[in-house]
């Protein structure tokens, strides 16, 4: 009896564009939240609650699901994502019709947020074990569609409210997104035990880089590592999205920037937060994880000290821009380095508990930006202390990597050793 065919491990790496694409909608939140205020006829800042509420769950259901993620495989977790985030969105457009807030806090936010945690997690702990040679290229691909999908999905949205209506366009977006989940996770599936790419050869190439350990998502919470990868992940994420959300504001007040000017930038901050994705992450394959992380917090630290007195057009925006880079490259760096560190046993349980992080940055982040603008008035305090939170970025990221070295040669002595 012949052996299955092996899939192409490209098509599984686009079939996981596909799902990231979809669910990287949620970044085009901001197209709806006009719209959906006005057939409520609430302030935008009430509507935005179905966004946070998301992105909370999001980072709960991807630190509490993961185990059942990697126990029934990308193909169901992925199918049930599809039905997850597809429900939610022709939820929303019911409620929508009925008037109901309540019903889309529930369906956006909760039915919503659920099937963005399952999505995200699903083809990113598979992709990693498909590609052992080039992880960071391959998480970096899948990650960058979520980071590019507000530019896709962002002009259709704002043609589909336009043209159809708004409850309407949630039940046209709810298919179109289910359609591509659902297509997407029937391709994608786990290599088959023991797998290395075709025509690999140690030697030749490249080498395929032992992992530090391969434990499961229990065994992880034991090691220091996973404290320290969760607090870089915290504050990298806290003091990108207070950037992102003070952009605009910030462009006006220092560059004399009117409104519509800054929002073309903020337009293209997207862009550049997709583009970090895959730049930083493929880069982080010869670099390493952990220097990358080194060299992401050395540089914000300066950048968000410096910021606020840079005068200079052109200078300002390539800091801004460099600093989105980075807030999206964290992301697609953090699958790959997880796999570094802990084995791809239990990956997507782990990337799960770790994205946790992501959900309580998404609140605290601007909770904390806004308290200390309100309060001192002064965008330089604001940022300086978003500095200083990177200070301790820097700490924790030099320990992982004292801790990393410190391991290697651990092994290194047992292996010479035992030969």
């Amino acid at each position: 009896m012949s052996a299955p065919k092996l899939k192409n491990r490209w098509l599984i790496a686009a079939s996981a564009v596909g799902i990231h694409i979809s669910i990287g909608s949620v970044y085009a939140y901001s197209v709806m939240t006009n719209p959906v205020k006005d057939v409520f006829d609430v302030e935008g800042s009430v509507i935005k609650w179905a966004f946070k509420i998301a992105i909370l769950l999001l980072g709960l259901s991807a630190a509490f699901l993961g185990r059942w993620v990697e126990k029934v495989g990308p193909k169901i977790s992925g199918t049930t994502a599809g039905l997850f985030y597809g429900i939610g969105i022709l939820g929303s457009g019911l409620a929508v019709q009925m008037e109901s807030l309540w019903l889309f806090y529930l369906c956006y936010g909760v039915i919503g947020g659920i099937g963005l945690g399952l999505g995200y997690i699903t083809p990113v702990s598979t992709l990693v074990k498909w590609f052992p040679d080039r992880r960071g290229l391959a998480t970096g691909m899948a990650i960058m569609g979520f980071g590019f999908a507000a530019l896709i999905f962002g002009p259709v949205m704002a043609k589909l409210f336009e043209t159809v209506g708004v409850s309407n366009a949630f039940y046209i977006l709810g298919v179109i997104y289910m359609v591509l989940i659902l297509s997407s996770a029937r391709y994608i599936e786990r290599p088959p035990e023991g797998y290395a790419p075709a025509g690999y050869k140690e030697g030749e190439g490249g080498k395929i880089k032992e992992d530090i350990s391969n434990i499961t998502a229990n065994e992880s919470l034991q090691s220091p590592r996973f404290y320290y990868i969760w607090i870089m992940m915290f504050i990298n994420i806290s003091c990108g999205i207070a950037i992102i959300s003070a952009a605009s504001p910030m462009m006006q007040e220092k560059l004399s920037y009117t409104p519509m000017q800054a929002a073309a930038i903020v337009g293209f901050i997207g862009v550049f937060n997709g583009l970090g994705r895959i730049m930083w992450s493929t880069l982080s394959d010869y670099l390493g994880r952990a220097n990358t992380f080194i060299l992401f917090f050395a540089f914000q630290i300066l950048a968000f000290y410096f910021l606020p007195k840079i005068g200079v057009e052109s200078v300002f925006l390539i800091v801004l821009f460099t600093v989105i880079t980075m807030y999206g490259g964290g992301f697609a760096t953090l699958p790959a380095f997880l796999g570094d560190l802990f084995g791809t046993k239990q990956l997507g349980a782990i990337h799960g508990m770790v994205l946790a992080a992501w959900g309580l940055a998404g609140v605290i982040g601007p909770t904390i930006y806004d308290m200390v603008k309100e309060q001192t008035g002064s965008l330089d305090t604001t940022l300086v202390i978003f500095a200083g939170l990177f200070v301790i970025a820097l700490i924790v990221s030099i320990m992982m990597k004292i801790s990393i070295i410190k391991s290697q040669k651990k092994k290194e002595k047992e292996l010479s050793m035992a030969t």
